[in-house]
C-alpha cells in the first residue's frame, strides 16, 4: 500500500469512528463554526494547533507558515487574520512558535537557500535589533531558541500595527493578542507576552480610525 493510499484508509476510519461516538457529528460540523481562536503557527508538522491543546475541530481557526510569521505584505495571512476578526469575531489570536524551529534556525545564517531567503529576511531583521543579546548566547541552540521567543513577540507586535486588529479594538474592545511558545521536548505552552487594546503601540504605528464608530 502507497503511503498517499494509507491516508485516505485512515480518514474512513476515522470518520467511522466518529459516527459511532456520536452520529450527529458531522451533521453538527457541516452547519458553521465559531471558533474563539485564531492560532498562527509554524508549518512544521509536529506542532499541530488542536492536538497540543486538546481541541475539538471547530475550536480553533488555524493559519501556518514557516516560522509562523505576520508579515505585512503577506495577503494569506491578512485574509486569514481579516476574515477571523470581523466575520468570525474570534476573541483571542494567538502567534505560537517553537523551539528548535527550523526556519528560526536558518535564519541566522549566511546560508543561501533560495526563494525563502525573502521569508527569512524578516527574522534576520528581527535578529538584528537583539543582535547584542543573542551574540552574547555562546549555545547555538540556546541562541536558537531565544531567537525564536524575541521572533513570536514580534509577530505579536506585528499583530498590533495592522489596521484589521486597531479597527476591532476601537469598536469592540477584541481581540486579545498572545505569544507562545511550545516546548518539542516536553509537550508544554510557555506564555511570553500577552497585547489588548489598552497597551502601548508607538504612535508611529496607530492609524487614525476617528471615522470609526463602536458597534452598538
Amino acid at each position: 500500500m502507497k503511503s498517499y493510499e494509507k491516508l485516505l484508509l485512515e480518514n474512513k476510519a476515522w470518520a467511522q469512528e466518529m459516527v459511532e461516538r456520536n452520529p450527529a457529528y458531522f451533521e453538527r460540523m457541516a452547519e458553521g463554526q465559531s471558533p474563539e481562536f485564531l492560532w498562527i503557527g509554524c508549518s512544521d508538522s509536529r506542532v499541530p494547533a488542536e492536538d497540543i491543546t486538546n481541541s475539538n475541530p471547530g475550536e480553533i481557526f488555524v493559519h501556518r507558515n514557516v516560522a509562523n510569521m505576520v508579515v505585512n505584505t503577506d495577503l494569506n495571512l491578512l485574509s486569514v487574520l481579516e476574515f477571523a476578526v470581523n466575520v468570525l469575531k474570534v476573541k483571542h489570536v494567538i502567534v505560537c512558535g517553537h523551539y528548535s524551529c527550523g526556519g528560526v534556525k536558518a535564519a541566522l545564517t549566511q546560508q543561501n537557500i533560495g526563494l525563502i531567503n525573502k521569508w527569512l529576511r524578516n527574522i534576520k531583521d528581527n535578529y538584528r535589533l537583539h543582535r547584542e543579546e543573542l551574540d552574547a548566547i555562546e549555545d547555538y541552540d540556546a541562541r536558537a531558541d531565544r531567537m525564536v521567543e524575541l521572533n513570536v513577540q514580534e509577530q505579536v507586535m506585528n499583530l498590533a500595527k495592522t489596521s484589521i486588529i486597531q479597527a476591532a479594538w476601537k469598536r469592540e474592545q477584541r481581540p486579545l493578542l498572545h505569544g507562545w511558545v511550545y516546548g518539542l521536548k516536553d509537550g508544554i505552552l510557555k506564555q511570553l507576552a500577552t497585547m489588548g487594546p489598552d497597551d502601548h503601540l508607538d504612535p508611529i504605528y496607530r492609524y487614525d480610525l476617528s471615522d470609526l464608530e463602536p458597534e452598538a
